[in-house]
């Protein structure tokens, strides 16, 4: 994992502890802190104590502590608590910050998941004195003590994960260590440290961003900027200032790939010009043409548009032209983001159930000539009329979830229109339908949390799907 001596003897709470917040709890205790940590989920609490060989659960019953509670079944795991949080001896504790005198911690580091604009761990930091911060931010705290590496950082609406991945995929390609991470992969403290000259590729969502205060990214990347989360901001000119904050952290000579797709993008890419770093930045411009016959997991315009910003990424790093033809070649895609997922009497089924919004939608509607679209779930808009230049490819549509009604009545008149109501009837549907050279796409434009438990056990019901049509 990746540890700092600059965390020795201080104090921290995590609160959230899935997979990057273990991470962090561990990396933390290995670096000498002592950490308060906390999760609503009684079963992430009970698998974040064996792991560390040490620690203590905070007991109930009028705000005492038990020494002798060294499993988390031995006692309650809530500790109303007036001052610093219960000790005996150890460095973990497991306890509610909210309950918790956080006065003299180091940091308060927060799951990216939890609502900072309504979620009262942030007032109650605040009031503290306390930073809010993230896994990332403590990674960015480490790099002084890890071996001479560079960080990319790639953020943006739409296409971050693919342009991610495919960055990562080039390096590895031209033989240069590296490591991913971020919102994509595993926690970046839990991974081993490059050796030097590695270089770090990190995901990055507005959420982490938030959380961030001071990672200096040798390149970072802005794909675009489309409206999404907007329950966590305030109105849409929070959540592109919440992205541009990325080029802020940055120093000037530090390489700035921005999309010149959206004027919320297009915009931030004049602001750091005009703060005296116009020389850093390279526009990715809109609607170039490429030959990405060569590259069977990047089709589309939307993945041109991705393969243009990780090539200037992988320059900016010196990486050469035929190391970044190679890498572009050999990228196997990642799933649910167009995954080609069979071929059956000349029908291509297309998994992009990581399309959730009608924005991550629209370029796959651009890609395939003829298409039986499968669409539907927790509706994030009212409106598909991102999906409009689409829609001339779209023979037949079939709704899903529950924005299936909604979408049905939006596009009758457009296209015909089938209400299948699940997933498996409308895959069903589409395969009798669909001629040879037609692509069956899930494209759902939607979350998926009405009859699925994310995007992934939707794109893997989808694959099942087509597997039992025999």
């Amino acid at each position: 994992m990746i540890t700092s001596p600059a965390w020795r003897g201080k104090r921290f709470a995590v609160l959230g502890l899935a997979r990057s917040g273990a991470a962090t709890v561990r990396t933390l205790l290995a670096s000498g802190a002592e950490v308060l940590a906390w999760d609503s989920s009684e079963a992430a609490r009970l698998q974040i104590l064996p792991g560390t060989g040490r620690g203590t659960a905070a007991a109930g019953g009028g705000g005492g502590e038990s020494p002798q509670a060294t499993s988390l079944a031995a006692a309650p795991l809530h500790q109303p608590a007036a001052g610093p949080p219960p000790r005996s001896g150890e460095d973990l504790v497991l306890a509610d910050p909210l309950d918790s005198d956080l006065t003299g911690y180091a940091g308060m580091v927060v799951s990216p998941g939890v609502p900072l604009n309504r979620h009262p761990i942030a007032a109650h930091a605040r009031a503290a004195g306390v930073p809010l911060i993230g896994d990332i931010e403590l990674f960015a705290q480490a790099r002084a003590d890890l071996p001479a590496h560079r960080v990319v950082g790639i953020t943006g609406t739409n296409g971050k994960s693919t342009t991610t991945a495919l960055i990562h995929h080039i390096i590895e390609t031209a033989g240069i260590p590296t490591r991913l991470g971020g919102n994509i992969g595993l926690p970046i403290l839990g991974q081993e440290p490059l050796p030097e000259g590695g270089v770090y590729v990190l995901e990055l969502s507005s959420y982490q961003i938030d959380l961030t205060q001071s990672l200096d990214c040798d390149v970072a990347v802005l794909l675009n900027i489309t409206p999404d989360h907007l329950d966590r901001y305030e109105g849409f000119e929070g959540y592109a200032a919440s992205k541009a904050r990325l080029f802020a952290m940055q120093s000037k000579g530090h390489a700035a790939i921005i999309g010149l797709g959206d004027d919320a993008s297009a915009t931030i890419a004049r602001q750091v010009a005009l703060s005296g770093r116009s020389e850093d930045v390279t526009k990715i411009a809109p609607g170039v043409c490429m030959d990405q016959s060569h590259w069977p997991a990047l089709q589309g315009p939307h993945n041109a548009q991705n393969a243009l910003a990780a090539i200037a990424a992988c320059e900016a790093l010196g990486i050469d032209r035929a190391a970044i033809d190679r890498g572009l070649e050999s990228f196997p895609g990642l799933p649910h983001r167009m995954e080609r997922i069979a071929s059956r009497n000349g029908v291509l089924f297309v998994n992009d159930s990581k399309a959730t919004n009608p924005e991550s939608t629209a370029p796959a509607l651009a890609a395939f000539p003829r298409i039986h679209w499968i669409l539907g779930g927790v509706a994030k808009t009212d409106s598909l009329e991102a999906c409009r230049p689409g829609f001339g490819h779209v023979i037949r549509a079939y709704t899903i979830g529950e924005a299936g009604p909604l979408f049905a009545r939006l596009l009758e008149g457009e296209m015909p229109v089938e209400q299948s109501g699940t997933l498996d009837a409308a895959v069903r549907a589409a395969a009798a339908a669909a001629q040879p050279g037609d692509a069956v796409l899930l494209s759902p434009a939607c979350a998926s949390f009405d009859q699925f438990r994310d995007f992934e056990a939707r794109g893997d019901a989808f694959r099942a799907a087509v597997e039992s049509l025999g």
